[in-house]
């Protein structure tokens, strides 16, 4: 835990990727970490003390959710506006441009909707035993 102040916990996590835990990461350039702070809000703070370990938990909604606004969606407004603007214009590489333009408003959208978001996306946490 990194900090805690009334009904609110930041948590530092240490993302890892597999060659991280490699032995012989030393002699690669492709070993990755990272470390990052969750927020956790209304959280019980009397049974937590600063530099305690604890497990941060999610729904399994929360991933499909993640996967659907991050990935499906954007997959679905390219295509369909790719086969739009072609239908349009007959030109491959201005539909294909437009297209791709289209997915900026949508990742800006979703940046101005962060408060929504993280209502949606709320962590909790849980004691290591």
């Amino acid at each position: 835990m990194e900090s805690i102040e009334d009904h609110h916990i930041q948590v530092r996590i240490v993302q890892t990727s597999a060659c991280a835990s490699c032995s012989i990461k030393g002699h690669c350039t492709s070993a990755d970490v990272k470390e990052k702070l969750i927020d956790i809000a209304n959280a019980d703070t009397s049974q937590y003390r600063q530099g305690d370990h604890v497990w941060v938990v999610g729904t399994l909604s929360m991933g499909g959710m993640a996967v659907l606004l991050a990935f499906i969606l954007p997959f679905f407004i390219v295509v369909i506006s790719l086969f739009v603007f072609m239908a349009l214009w007959g030109n491959e590489l201005y539909a294909a441009l437009c297209s791709l333009a289209l997915l900026i408003p949508y990742y800006y959208i979703l940046r101005l909707k962060g408060k929504w978001l993280g209502k949606r996306f709320a962590f909790s946490i849980q004691p290591m035993e």
